[in-house]
């Protein structure tokens, strides 16, 4: 086996020459295996600062605190109430007095009479349509329509109500003949 292999270089003993090569060869496997990356592509580390986050800390305990400190103060109000004597305060009837509601009203009183003053003008103007104008206008223009046509618009409905009239008729026979008796009808025929 030794003398097939051909090493790269001349030597005098092939044989030792090989088994030089396989150790070669196998440490270098097993530092290749072995071998560690030389770029850290790990990443940095976290910062202590952003893994504990102490300002998200401190609004909780903060937001806490506020939550204590109102349930104390319910249960103080509830403590006072039981302990009294029974005189409840039920009455809602809390007027809301405004600094500004007279200066409000004078406003609105003063818009209400300026829109009633508009709403009269507008009412005692008269009215600027001119509607008999315009039916003659448009009488006018169906006559001149009518001149100038090839079919006048009269004979058209002439003849409309012409073809109304006779299709009526002819529904009428129709029905009259399927209300007959039809052994009457039977006998016509023979």
């Amino acid at each position: 086996m030794h003398r097939s292999y051909q090493p790269l270089k001349p030597v005098t003993n092939r044989y030792l020459q090989k088994r030089w090569d396989q150790n070669n060869y196998k440490n270098h496997r097993s530092k290749v295996n072995s071998a560690l990356p030389v770029v850290d592509t790990m990443g940095i580390r976290t910062p202590v600062h952003i893994q504990l986050k102490l300002k998200k800390l401190q609004l909780q305990d903060e937001r806490l605190s506020a939550i204590d400190r109102e349930n104390r103060l319910l249960a103080s109000n509830l403590a006072r109430t039981f302990s009294s004597e029974g005189l409840v305060d039920h009455r809602n009837q809390y007027h809301l007095w405004s600094l500004n509601a007279n200066k409000r009203k004078q406003e609105l009183l003063l818009i209400s009479h300026q829109n009633q003053a508009i709403y009269q003008r507008v009412r005692s103007r008269p009215s600027e349509y001119r509607r008999q104008v315009w039916l003659d206008d448009w009488e006018r223009t169906e006559r001149r329509l009518d001149d100038i046509s090839r079919y006048p618009k009269g004979l058209a409905d002439k003849q409309a109500l012409h073809r109304k009239v006779k299709f009526t008729t002819v529904e009428c026979t129709k029905h009259l003949k399927s209300c007959r008796n039809p052994n009457i009808e039977r006998i016509n025929k023979i």
